[in-house]
């Protein structure tokens, strides 16, 4: 992998993992209110599973192939 391709992914990474902690805050405050339509509590939450998964892809993306 070059460093381009490399620095692309780790920004990509980033900014995934700025958005699921942005998600995060918002299902915890959301969370709290008397009221909140479930159905967009349960999307917030899958959006957030989904980002995770994407999280972990790159990251194991990252990981240097160590074929010795």
């Amino acid at each position: 992998m070059s460093s381009t391709d490399s620095g692309s992914l780790e920004r990509r990474l980033h900014e995934l993992e700025v958005e699921h902690r942005d998600l995060d805050e918002i299902v915890l405050r959301l969370s709290d209110q008397p009221g909140i339509d479930e159905l967009l509590l349960k999307r917030l939450k899958k959006r957030k599973l989904q980002l995770k998964d994407q999280i972990a892809r790159l990251k194991s993306a990252l990981i240097p192939n160590l074929d010795a």
